[in-house]
């Protein structure tokens, strides 16, 4: 149960964010789906959607405050997307985050929705 024209608008704007932050010579963007109990109660599932981007990776110094209005590291945007991707995502009970990709540059934006049972 959820509103798919705001899910898609959150799955847009992470993509666009990703396509904005790789090498458009040799990057790549990956997107990845799965069902998982995060919970400790029993038999609640969530959907997990992970978009991952082998770009720059976010700065240390934005990290913290990401998800917050006017946080950009960009020239072209105006700092609203993920603040908004998290009020949507959070008011269909879900949870957004990203993380650094280890190793290999990048970073993976992951947000999740739980399933109706």
């Amino acid at each position: 149960m959820a509103d798919r024209r705001r899910i898609a608008q959150v799955v847009s704007n992470l993509l666009s964010n990703a396509i904005k932050f790789i090498d458009h010579g040799d990057g790549n963007v990956q997107i990845a789906t799965k069902m998982a109990s995060l919970d400790e109660r029993e038999g609640t599932k969530d959907i997990i959607v992970a978009i991952k981007d082998s770009g720059k990776g976010i700065d240390p110094e934005i990290m913290p405050k990401l998800f917050s209005k006017f946080t950009t590291n960009s020239q072209h945007g105006t700092g609203l997307g993920l603040y908004i991707s998290k009020n949507i995502v959070e008011a269909h009970g879900g949870k957004i985050w990203a993380r650094n990709n280890e190793g290999d540059g990048g970073a993976c934006f992951y947000f999740t929705l739980p399933v109706a049972s």
